[in-house]
Formats: C-alpha cells, sequence, structure tokens
C-alpha cells in the first residue's frame, strides 16, 4: 500500500502523543499537534480534519500498515494504547521483512569498496545486526558473484574519487605482455567491471587515444595535482555500445551470424550476447541469430566457450578464426604423452 509523506507525519505525530502518559489526548488535541508537526516539516499551513485524523487511527488500528496500534477510547473521549510501551516503531519485522532486508544487505555490501558507501556501510551494520537478532542465521537466498581475493580491488575507491574529483594520476603498470612496470601520467574518465573484473578507461599523456587499464595489473596510484585534468565529454554506453567486454578496437561493427543447437539455443535466446541480438531463422536442429558487434577477443572467448554447441556462419574471417583455434585445441588432446 503506497503511504504519503503526510500521512506517514500523521502517523508518528498520533504515535508521539499516544505515548506521553501524563497527556489526555483528544481528537482535538491530536489534530492541533499534526497540524503542528506538518507546518514544521512543510513550512506552511496545511489543514487536517477530524475525518483525517479519524481514518488515521482506523489505519493505525489496522493490519493495512503492519501497526495493528492498540489504540482505545477511555471516558468517551481520550485516546491512548492500551499497551503502554506500544509504539509503531517497535514493530517486529515479519518473516518476509527479513528476508528482504537479508537480501538487501547483502546485495549493498557488494559496494564496500567505495567510499561513496562509506556512510551507508553504518547503516547497512545495523540492518544486519536487527536481521539477524530477530531471526535464525540462514543462509543468503540471492548470491552475487565476487572474488574477494581478486588484486586490483584496493585501488577502487582512490580512482573513483580521482574520477568524481577529475585529479590526474601517476599509474605504475604492468601487463601480461611487459616485461617490466611503466609509469604513465593518466586522465581516468570511467571505471567498468565486466566478467568479474574491474577496468580503468582513460587517456595517458602521451596518446590522445582511449586506453584500458585492468585493475589486476596496476601496481601503485598516485594523485598528480600539478597536472590538469583533460576534460572530454565521454560518454561510456556510447563507447561499448559495439562491443562485448571491454576491448574496443578501431574496427567497424559487423554482422556476426552464427547457429546455436536446439540444446543451447533457448540459453543464447534468453541470454543475449550482445542488446543487438536478433533472430534470423528457427529450424529443428538449432536457431540461427545475428549481432551487430566489433570483433575481438571477448567475442572470440564467448563463442569458443559453447565448444561444439555453436556454429560461425559469418563473417568468414571470423569463422576461419574460430576454425583454427578449435583445430589447435583439438592438436593439444591428440598429443601423445
Amino acid at each position: 500500500m503506497s503511504v504519503n509523506k503526510n500521512a506517514l507525519i500523521r502517523y508518528k505525530t498520533i504515535d508521539k502523543c499516544l505515548q506521553n502518559k501524563y497527556r489526555k489526548w483528544t481528537l482535538d488535541g491530536l489534530i492541533n499537534a499534526c497540524s503542528d508537526a506538518l507546518y514544521e516539516y512543510e513550512g506552511r499551513e496545511i489543514n487536517v480534519s477530524k475525518r483525517t485524523i479519524q481514518l488515521d487511527i482506523q489505519m493505525m488500528r489496522s493490519n493495512k500498515l503492519g501497526y495493528n496500534a492498540p489504540i482505545v477510547v477511555y471516558d468517551k473521549k481520550f485516546y491512548k494504547y492500551e499497551d503502554e510501551n506500544f509504539s509503531i516503531t517497535n514493530i517486529p519485522l515479519n518473516e518476509n521483512d527479513m528476508n528482504v532486508l537479508s537480501e538487501t544487505v547483502q546485495m549493498l555490501k557488494q559496494f564496500k569498496d567505495f567510499s561513496l558507501f562509506s556512510e551507508l556501510g553504518g547503516i547497512i551494520q545495523r540492518l544486519e545486526d536487527k536481521v539477524y537478532s530477530e531471526k535464525t542465521h540462514q543462509s543468503s537466498i540471492i548470491h552475487l558473484d565476487k572474488n574477494e581475493k581478486l588484486k586490483g580491488l584496493e585501488h577502487l575507491d582512490s580512482l573513483y574519487q580521482a574520477i568524481l574529483k577529475k585529479i590526474v594520476l601517476r599509474i605504475t603498470y604492468q601487463s601480461f605482455n611487459a616485461h617490466k612496470p611503466s609509469k604513465i601520467i593518466f586522465h581516468p574518465y570511467i571505471l567498468k567491471e565486466f566478467n568479474n573484473r574491474w577496468f580503468l578507461i582513460g587517456k595517458s599523456n602521451k596518446s590522445n587515444k582511449i586506453v584500458t587499464f585492468a585493475l589486476d595489473r596496476i601496481i601503485s596510484i598516485d594523485f598528480d595535482t600539478t597536472t590538469t585534468y583533460n576534460i572530454i565529454n565521454f560518454d561510456g554506453d556510447n563507447y561499448y555500445k559495439d562491443v562485448i567486454g571491454v576491448t574496443v578496437n578501431n574496427k567497424r561493427a559487423e554482422r556476426i551470424q552464427f547457429w546455436v543447437d536446439k540444446k543451447n539455443a533457448p540459453y543464447v535466446k534468453t541470454k543475449p550476447f550482445h542488446k543487438s541480438q536478433r533472430i534470423i531463422k528457427e529450424t529443428d536442429n538449432g536457431i540461427i541469430f545475428n549481432i551487430f558487434v566489433k570483433i575481438n577477443f571477448e567475442l572470440e572467448r564467448l563463442i569458443l566457450g559453447f565448444g561444439d554447441s555453436i556454429e560461425v556462419i559469418k563473417p568468414k574471417k571470423l569463422r576461419d578464426k574460430i576454425h583454427s583455434k578449435l583445430i589447435a585445441a583439438n592438436n593439444l588432446y591428440n598429443q601423445q604423452e
């Protein structure tokens, strides 16, 4: 049930009034208290009618909001809580509330590496304490894949802050192919997550090209406040629109047509390779799909991951490349020990 802000203010005010055992509360007294509270919150006079407060009391007594407030009338005109210790703020959470909160806590904890959520961290901890104090500990229903041992996660917040505040970085970086680390002056634009790995996208001082750094290959980071940040209108959504993964090359996007067998086609149908994916033809033994993307490393790995259940139809260069990789893989298994 949707409840507007003014109604919640009134419920909270009525609750506060009825907790005051040293005053007798008439309907007019509750009306005045609610009017004063609304004026304090809104900064303007809001008419609160007798009928409104009567309906509020009725709503608080009901189970529609989960309050079940034991509001009683005595001496035919005064209102109070039959249970003097009752408050709508002390209502125990039901099982569904517990499950929702428990899963929400688990999801929010995934963002603990960012200082953006540092203040939220205390709230999450209190929520977690509340949840587990009112229910028996049970394993999470929702499991989000995250590798806590992945190198580079410790850099996430520093990089986030640099992007947010437009600060140039001095990065020591060593790619898998490099024999030794390089020191790079870098202008960071966005952080991107793909396949449970994080990447930093931006430009170096030596090149005008957009480059991608894997966080697990960053050795160290320092802020460079003496270099002017190169501000550009970088649109990550547009930059990656024709790409699977993070590898963006200078090639043009192409129509990639592929067949998937009957067993695996439903998986590809419900979990598309790319947002451009379209069904071209359905047959008795599978489905032919089209996607419009740039050919890159991630696309090749995705296709190879389906093994013998997929066939690239076109373009020929991609078909030939996948074919040669499968032959090489087959040769590995045919080698004599």
